[in-house]
């Protein structure tokens, strides 16, 4: 598959290296040129071909005539006074916006990075869908939030979390792209097994993905423990059911080894019941999945309200009861707009 801008020309920084040979032999350029370019827009980050001074002058021109360049330019930032994560606003070439979250841990600095334009999943406690989806993004588009942030924060990135705006199995090839890239030595080579992927359950792409029996962590935003509740939560759960899911989650494991994230948003008075804990424990037991509770983000444009604390712990006590493995997702940036969508919603109500 080929990724093109808007203009039709071939986004350059969405090749792999193998494809990059090619485009360069067709140029009537030697091999090594390849190795060049690949290792300036990969590992040295540049921002522009004018950079490359190892180049010739010849054809940088010739790249600049007949190749895009990604390259996100910051719009926005905000720095949290309470933990320092900093979430980013990039515009893209066409105008449009996503955003992307660098949170420091004592682990190393992590990156979550959004996969598409707005979003078409509608889960109703999410403000990334509520404009719908805009457009997929490119290998490139996705690449360069985390270079941009490097870049800017002059620190090495460790972990990549595609989990921000968008649903990362509705762009699969950009997403395969993307995870080949990035973790290829030649680039960042960030091991695979600081990857998290995120999706609210595409079943027919997880077994897809699953095939690629890829060392990534594979995180299911699961929400709720029956069909009934998770279809009052999301609109994914109308074309695939729990049982569904689970077999798609076993068939994952199986093929891969590595052990799947239930993410599990608690909203006041929704989802949060001792009943609903002993349920979710009956399908995390099974798959010796790791469970994820997140304080939900109240939103202004929807009712649902974040669970108590004592409530929240009250789940967790109950999940361990049943020997379940849990945490309570930290939560970074509350003192920002650090919920998925929320940065570019207010920018573009602006």
């Amino acid at each position: 598959m080929k990724w093109e801008n808007q203009e039709g020309k071939t986004d350059i920084k969405s090749l792999t290296l193998a494809q990059l040979k090619e485009e360069m032999a067709a140029l009537g350029e030697k091999p090594f040129r390849a190795q060049q370019l690949y290792q300036w827009m990969h590992q040295k980050l540049a921002g522009d071909y004018d950079s490359m001074t190892n180049l010739p002058q010849t054809l940088r021109e010739k790249l600049r005539e007949g190749y895009a360049f990604t390259s996100l330019r910051q719009v926005r930032m905000q720095e949290s006074r309470i933990d320092g994560t900093r979430k980013y606003l990039f515009a893209l070439e066409d105008g449009h916006v996503v955003e992307s979250v660098w949170m420091r841990y004592k682990y190393g600095n992590s990156v979550c990075i959004s996969s598409q334009v707005g979003c078409r999943m509608g889960c109703r406690f999410c403000a990334s869908t509520l404009g719908g989806l805009v457009r997929n993004l490119r290998p490139a588009e996705m690449l360069d939030q985390i270079y941009a942030i490097s870049r800017l924060t002059g620190e090495r990135v460790s972990h990549v979390v595609v989990m921000g705006t968008g649903e990362p199995l509705d762009n699969y090839d950009s997403l395969l792209q993307f995870l080949t890239m990035l973790t290829d030595e030649n680039g960042l080579h960030i091991s695979a097994r600081n990857v998290t992927v995120s999706t609210c359950g595409i079943v027919p792409r997880m077994r897809q993905l699953a095939d690629e029996k890829l060392q990534i962590t594979l995180a299911l935003s699961l929400h709720a423990p029956t069909d009934e509740k998770r279809r009052s939560l999301m609109p994914v759960a109308n074309r695939y059911t729990i049982a569904e899911l689970m077999e798609a989650c076993r068939y994952y494991f199986a093929q891969t080894g590595r052990r799947i994230t239930f993410e599990y948003s608690l909203v006041g008075g929704v989802n949060d019941t001792p009943e609903d804990a002993r349920q979710l424990s009956g399908l995390a037991g099974p798959l010796h999945c790791h469970v994820n509770l997140i304080p939900v983000n109240p939103i202004r444009e929807r009712e649902y309200v974040q669970s108590e604390a004592g409530q929240i712990q009250a789940f967790k006590n109950k999940l361990e009861k049943n020997r379940i493995h849990v945490t309570i997702r930290r939560e970074m940036g509350r003192d920002i707009d650090g919920a998925c969508g929320q940065l570019r919603r207010s920018f573009m109500e602006e």
